[in-house]
């Protein structure tokens, strides 16, 4: 399996316009949703997770009472943002409106 390169700053930027709510710190990506409840909040953490181990790619997902948190970088890329780190926002961004995040 070939090395994952990290994305530029300005390349980052460009694809997060593709994905509104989600910033970058300039070393990982990450966005806040937000629910009616606990219970929807809870199936969005196992349905990302679910598409988390279909791309092998995981982010720190954090849990509350209506809200989670997703923060995301490539460890295998010296920590910087990738492609990988991409595709799961989206694939989290597709997801999200079944869930009545916000």
């Amino acid at each position: 399996m070939a090395a994952v390169q990290p994305l530029s700053q300005k390349d980052v930027e460009e694809r997060l316009q593709e994905l509104p709510g989600w910033s970058t710190d300039g070393d990982s990506i990450s966005r806040d949703y937000t629910f009616d409840g606990h219970f929807p909040a809870a199936a969005m953490v196992i349905h990302v997770a679910q598409i988390q181990e279909e791309l092998g790619h995981h982010s720190d997902l954090t849990l509350g009472y209506n809200k989670i948190s997703i923060t995301v970088n490539t460890h295998s890329a010296g920590g910087k943002v990738t492609g990988l780190d991409v595709e799961l926002a989206r694939r989290v961004e597709e997801i999200a409106p079944l869930h009545g995040a916000r």
